[in-house]
């Protein structure tokens, strides 16, 4: 089972290249072709019955939680496509130490974390306590807020709804949302497996079809 994904991706026989290669349009060597990617069916996807929801603690690594959920930290490729992540620099929480140095070359000093980066709404609600104003909404510094109330049939004027989110506030913000991601129950897993496998056999009747596991490229005559 861990060595599911690289297991079950094709092989691709490509040009070689290497030191001593024979120079003839017949020379090839098999390599596994990182270009081919599995994706859950969409009849799964859809159902989010198949799925959890799952908060990513610390800084733990996409393995961590692999081996958390599955109890196999090389079924992290699993918790990526459930979650359609193909960069895990950008798309992963960063743990403490990379978020510390990328605020610091971002901002350029741990004092400028402190500054404003925009401003955002207080929630205000009306005499019945209805949201008349949502919470979290970019606003201007000082913004006011003016509505009539029926229930107490008066006008409400409210002369600053808004707060400063600093920068530290606002990246933190931003690295958090990254923590929520969906889980594919583990009974689940056999489906996921079998449909890669699938998935991952070569068409037969394509140009470069060898077999159902292999294809390959072109080699056109590069030596002279």
């Amino acid at each position: 089972m861990a060595e599911t994904y690289f297991r079950n991706l094709p092989n691709f026989e490509y040009v070689n290249r290497t030191t001593g290669a024979a120079r003839d349009t017949n020379d090839y060597i098999a390599v596994k072709n990182l270009f081919k990617r599995g994706k859950l069916r969409e009849d799964i996807f859809q159902e989010l019955a198949f799925f959890e929801k799952y908060q990513i603690k610390g800084d733990d690594r996409p393995d961590i939680v692999a081996n958390e959920v599955y109890g196999d930290p090389t079924l992290d490729w699993v918790i990526f496509t459930c979650n359609n992540i193909t960069d895990v620099y950008s798309e992963w929480p960063m743990s403490n130490e990379v978020f510390n140095t990328y605020l610091l070359e971002k901002y350029g000093s741990y004092d400028a974390l402190n500054d404003v980066h925009h401003y955002e709404s207080n929630e205000v609600r009306n005499s019945q306590g209805v949201v008349v104003f949502a919470k979290g909404l970019r606003v201007g510094v000082a913004q006011s807020l003016s509505f009539f109330d029926f229930f107490s049939d008066s006008q409400i004027n409210v002369a600053n709804v808004s707060r400063p989110v600093s920068n530290y506030e606002y990246e933190e913000d931003l690295n958090n949302k990254k923590r929520g991601i969906f889980i594919l129950k583990p009974i689940y897993l056999n489906i996921v497996f079998d449909d890669l496998e699938e998935m991952m056999q070569s068409e037969e009747g394509s140009t470069q079809y060898v077999s159902e596991t292999l294809r390959r490229g072109d080699n056109p005559r590069i030596y002279q």
